[in-house]
Parts: C-alpha cells; sequence; structure tokens
C-alpha cells in the first residue's frame, strides 16, 4: 500500500471501530480511533502472519495491551479478511466472539486475554523470550500500548526484564493520546517523558506522530533493525482522531460517539479495503513432546524430607521426560528447589529475579507458544501476581504454579513470608486445580500430574522436613484423597492436609487411648475435592474436623464444607485453622500457638464426640 492507501485505511479501521461500538451501544470507539494509524501501518507493511494458520511457527505475535480498543482489534480482522462485516457488528453481543475485550477463547489470532491495563507487555516479553530461547524463531512481538497503563508497576517490570534479556525481537507501540478515564493522564503529550523512562532500563526509543502513517512505518523500519534492544515506539495521537465532535475531548472515554453517523460521514463513510498481510517466513514446527518415561524419586516409609525438596527432585526429573517443560522461578530458587531443575536442563530454566507479576505474565506467553511452564515462588509472595492469575484463567492459559514456605509451619520469619491466603486466593479461580502434598512420593506424583491437567494448577509445598507416609508407587488421582485410618467404630472424621497430615495421625493415635476412634483423611486435592469420601465420612462418623495451616476463609474447611451443599444435611463440623496474627517462634510452638498441631486437634475431636452423646 502506499502512503494514500495507508491512510485511507487507517480511516476504515476508525469508521469500523465507530459502527461497532454504535451497533453494541457500548464500548471504546475514541480509544480505537487514535491508534487506527499505527494499526494500520502495522497489518499492511510490517506484520508478519497468515490468519488461516494462527498456529504457524513464524507468525509474528500481536497483543493488544489497551484490550478496552478490541473495536480496534476486529476491525484489523475484518480488514485481514479473518472476520466479515456481519460478524464486526454482533461486537459485545450475546454470543458472539467478538467480546468487549480480547480473549484467545474462541479467537485464535489473540494470544492472551487484555483489559486489566499494564499486562500486555509482561506477557508480551514471555512470548519473545519464547521466541529466542526455546522456539528459536524469527518472529516479531508487537504489543500496542496505552499511554495510562505505563502509570503500572507490571510494565516497568517487563521493560528492565526485556532490556535485560536483550529482547530485540519486542517492539511497544505506545499510543500517547494524552486522555485517560477520568482526564489527562500524568505525562500527556510528553514523549520525552516517556522515552526518557525507557532508555533508563536500556531499550531503543523512537518518538513519531502517529497520524503521520509514513513517519510510523519509518519507526516500525527502525525497531526492525535495533539489534541487541527492545524498542519502544512513543507515538503522539489525538483520543477520537478525525471527529470533531470528539477528538482530544474529555468525558468520552468509553461511550459510542454521540451521533455515529455523522461521525462516520465526517471520516468519509465506509469503506471495504481489503489488506494482503504479508506471510511469515517458513519456520520449524513447534517442538513436539516426546513421550519420556517419568522416573519419580523415591523415598522410603519413615525418612524425612520436606515436601519442597521433593518438588525440586520430581521437576528435574519431568524436565528430562517432556521437553515441553520450562521452569520460571523469583529470584527464591534456591529456597523453592526449583534450582535443581536448573542445574539439570538450564535452557529451559527462567530467572525472574524478585518480580512475580513479570514471573507469571512470562509463563503465559510462554503457554501460548506451546509449552508448559512451571512458575515457583514463597507462596506469600503469589499474591503480588494474582491479577495475573486472573488473566490467565480468562484467557484458558495452562500454568503450573507452585507456592513454598506456606504456613505459620515456616516458624521464625515471621507472618510476612507466611503464605495464609493461597488456598482462598487459587480456589477462587475459575477452573483452577489446588494441590497440597504431605509427604515427599505424593509430591512428586503430583508434579507430574500436574502437567497433564488443564487451567491454573497450584501446587503448595511446605519448607521443613516431614515424615514419609505413603510408599513410592503409591498413585494420587486429583480429585481423590486418601483414607489414612478407617474403622467400623469412627466417631468422628479428621480432615488434614499437608503439613497438618501427621499431626492428625497423631491426633488420632492420642483418641485412640482414650477410647474414641477417629477417622483421618488425607485431603490433598483440595480442588476438586473428593465430596464422596467426605459425605460417606459423615454419613459414618457424623462429625468432621478439618485442620489447615491457612486462614479460616476460603481454604480446606470451606473446600470440605462445599461438600455439603446439595441439600443434604450437613455434619457436625469443627473448623481449625489460623485465626490470629502470627509472630516469630519455632514450627512446633507456631502450630500449638495456632491450635493446629496434634495436642489441639485431639482437643477438639475429644469436645466434638462428648458434645455430641449429650442428650
Amino acid at each position: 500500500m502506499n502512503t494514500g492507501e495507508l491512510a485511507e485505511l487507517g480511516q476504515q479501521l476508525r469508521v469500523d471501530s465507530v459502527r461497532a461500538a454504535a451497533a453494541a451501544g457500548s464500548g471504546h470507539p475514541t480509544s480505537s480511533m487514535s491508534a487506527a494509524d499505527l494499526m494500520a501501518v502495522l497489518l499492511a507493511r510490517h506484520l508478519h502472519y497468515d490468519f488461516d494458520h494462527p498456529d504457524h511457527p513464524g507468525n509474528d505475535r500481536f497483543v493488544l495491551s489497551k484490550g478496552h480498543a478490541s473495536p480496534l482489534m476486529y476491525a484489523a480482522f475484518k480488514a485481514a479478511g479473518a472476520i466479515d462485516d456481519e460478524e464486526l457488528l454482533t461486537f459485545r453481543k450475546l454470543g458472539s466472539r467478538l467480546e468487549g475485550h480480547p480473549t484467545p477463547r474462541q479467537l485464535p489470532w489473540v494470544e492472551t486475554a487484555t483489559g486489566s491495563l499494564g499486562q500486555g507487555l509482561p506477557v508480551g516479553v514471555g512470548l519473545a523470550l519464547a521466541g529466542k530461547r526455546l522456539d528459536h524463531a524469527d518472529y516479531r512481538v508487537w504489543v500496542l500500548c496505552g499511554d495510562s497503563e505505563l502509570a503500572e508497576g507490571s510494565v516497568w517490570e517487563a521493560a528492565e526484564h526485556a532490556a535485560y534479556e536483550h529482547l530485540d525481537n519486542l517492539v511497544a507501540i505506545v499510543d500517547v493520546n494524552r486522555l485517560g478515564q477520568r482526564g489527562p493522564t500524568r505525562h500527556g503529550h510528553d514523549l520525552d517523558a516517556y522515552a526518557r523512562r525507557f532508555q533508563a532500563f536500556g531499550w531503543h526509543t523512537v518518538e513519531v506522530d502517529g497520524h503521520d502513517v509514513d513517519a510510523v512505518d519509518r519507526a516500525y523500519g527502525e525497531a526492525l533493525s535495533t539489534a541487541g534492544q527492545p524498542t519502544a515506539i512513543l507515538a503522539r495521537t489525538l483520543k477520537g482522531r478525525g471527529v470533531e465532535a470528539v477528538q482530544d475531548r474529555e468525558g468520552l472515554h468509553g461511550k459510542p460517539l454521540p451521533d455515529a453517523e455523522e461521525a462516520i460521514a465526517e471520516l468519509g463513510g465506509p469503506r471495504d479495503l481489503t489488506v494482503r498481510v504479508h506471510q511469515p517466513p517458513d519456520a520449524r514446527a513447534l517442538h513436539s513432546v516426546p513421550a519420556g518415561q517419568f522416573t519419580p524419586p523415591r523415598w522410603d516409609r519413615g525418612e524425612e524430607a520436606a515436601t519442597r525438596d521433593a518438588f525440586g527432585e520430581a521437576l528435574a526429573a519431568l524436565g528430562t521426560a517432556r521437553a515441553d517443560v520450562v521452569v520460571l522461578d523469583g529470584e527464591v530458587g534456591d529456597s523453592t528447589r526449583a534450582e535443581q531443575f536448573a542445574k539439570e536442563h538450564p535452557e529451559r530454566y527462567f530467572e525472574c529475579y524478585i518480580a512475580e507479576q513479570q514471573m507469571v505474565a512470562t509463563a503465559v506467553g510462554m503457554a501460548a507458544r506451546g509449552w508448559t511452564p512451571y512458575a515457583a515462588t514463597f507462596a506469600a509472595f503469589l499474591t503480588r501476581a494474582h491479577d495475573f492469575v486472573r488473566m490467565a484463567s480468562i484467557s484458558g492459559s495452562g500454568l503450573c504454579l507452585v507456592g513454598s514456605h506456606a504456613g505459620v509451619a515456616i516458624g521464625q520469619d515471621g507472618p510476612s513470608q507466611m503464605g495464609l491466603e493461597d488456598l482462598a486466593m487459587m480456589r477462587a479461580v475459575h477452573g483452577s486445580t489446588v494441590l497440597y502434598p504431605c509427604d515427599a512420593n505424593q509430591t512428586a506424583r503430583l508434579v507430574e500430574a500436574m502437567a497433564g491437567l488443564d487451567g491454573i494448577r497450584y501446587l503448595r509445598t511446605s519448607r521443613g522436613a516431614g515424615p514419609v507416609i505413603y510408599g513410592p508407587d503409591e498413585r494420587f488421582p486429583v480429585g481423590g484423597s486418601k483414607v489414612l485410618r478407617s474403622s467400623g467404630e469412627d466417631r468422628l472424621t479428621l480432615v488434614a492436609a499437608g503439613i497438618t497430615v501427621p499431626e492428625a495421625l497423631k491426633a488420632a493415635d492420642a483418641l485412640a487411648e482414650l477410647g474414641i476412634a477417629a477417622r483421618v483423611i488425607d485431603l490433598y486435592s483440595v480442588k476438586p475435592v473428593d465430596r464422596d469420601t467426605l459425605r460417606r465420612a459423615a454419613d459414618e462418623t457424623g462429625c468432621l474436623v478439618t485442620v489447615e495451616d491457612h486462614h479460616l476463609e476460603g481454604g480446606l474447611g470451606d473446600a470440605v464444607s462445599g461438600a455439603f451443599t446439595d441439600g443434604r444435611p450437613v455434619p457436625r463440623l469443627v473448623r481449625l485453622a489460623v485465626r490470629s496474627m502470627p509472630g516469630s517462634a519455632t514450627p512446633e510452638e507456631q502450630l500449638h500457638a495456632a491450635g493446629i498441631d496434634a495436642e489441639s486437634i485431639a482437643a477438639a475431636g475429644r469436645l466434638l464426640v462428648e458434645e455430641a452423646i449429650v442428650p
């Protein structure tokens, strides 16, 4: 396309953005209009993409970080022939693939769900890292950002990581249109302010008039020719460009244009230009997954081992069996034990430093390229990245997350290091799987099982060594549980997971000395939960005690009580959990202070049985 045709394409993208929002009665056309020329030049001149084969290994990757500008993306899809005009006008309607903010669930040309601002560039870093170090492909990653989202700290985590990794295959296109949702942005049209920040992190920058298609074309070419650095193209634009009633005016964010027909006429009316997007170069197919035999590490019953140690050894073994497994860590690999994978498979290990948002975003990008990422840090610090986990679920991403140092059982480090909210956080994620092993052999098997699951998977590991309860050949199906003590005389059931399983077994021994038979269930699968075993225990024993090294809300106790929400009678239920704010103490003192050690469990069980037999 020549200059005039590029300008016409930009106008078409504006018109179609206005039309889509008008048909929906909602949307963000003005945010789409500011970036229309940026998109037109990219689509017609620089993007290499086969829309008929979105999985082509040579395709460039495009991320719309300012996801509210989805009308622009959908208008570009129409111009490329991926969708037709009829579908464009289904924008935001029930059953349409064209959601208010884009997701890859039904649109194969979308890399990741966006709309929570500040996430597109971090995910783009993951895509670019995959291209450089895993796929060994020459594709480019183009990320269209808004200026408002540059206030998010996650953007600067991404900026530093991209420069550190010399990701010259990554281009951030910043649509500096000056206006946010409620008014002007922090820096307005001061492109130099943004340039100084990107340059400080080690990026090459280009400042450009975002409505001069020839200048934009040259800027993209400069980005493509820059080696050793990512490039940020800082484009001065006007929100609502081309329509006098809305151009560069406040108070119009997220609203259809007041008079769509008049605006379309002012923009020159509808067009029907079709773009022949450059085809990607030939590239090798994505990696295959060898059907290697997973040989788990083994421990004998009665040994002492920490589940975090078992995680590290099992992960290294899984990396040998599966070439698609990659590991990311938040600069605590010596504590999470992820470093064991790094020693055996350094080419598939990624140090993300203390940037948990970027760590999870990198995992999302790699998962989008077909890899199976395991991302590990302290359970407490995953809370920083929860929004990235939430958005990964919306994307349908497959991530294996591992949180170590969970609960008060870590001891003297104190509450800032204790994951006491993680089970609730991960259980609340749509479609998630939450696993909490109690011993080394169980951990090894669940590490392997995670790789074969869909969606967000979370494994909780413990810092201190505990007894090996299971033999090395025991199996642990996801959604199952293990009944460790049972008899026909059971008068209550103790339900535990992880660190509290050995405590529950000790409590059962203490209760037995008092003539009270107690069933013990290891509920290692916290989500999905083994409803059948719990209901059977309730029917046969009548009383349940749940015990967890986690806050009361949202963890094991809630998972168990949720098994009785189908209208059946709810059993007598006592929930032991961490109810106060812990301080520093030994692990044994912490468990006792929280009321979740063997002594406390036995006391609660005894009281429950005594109350149950009072006439």
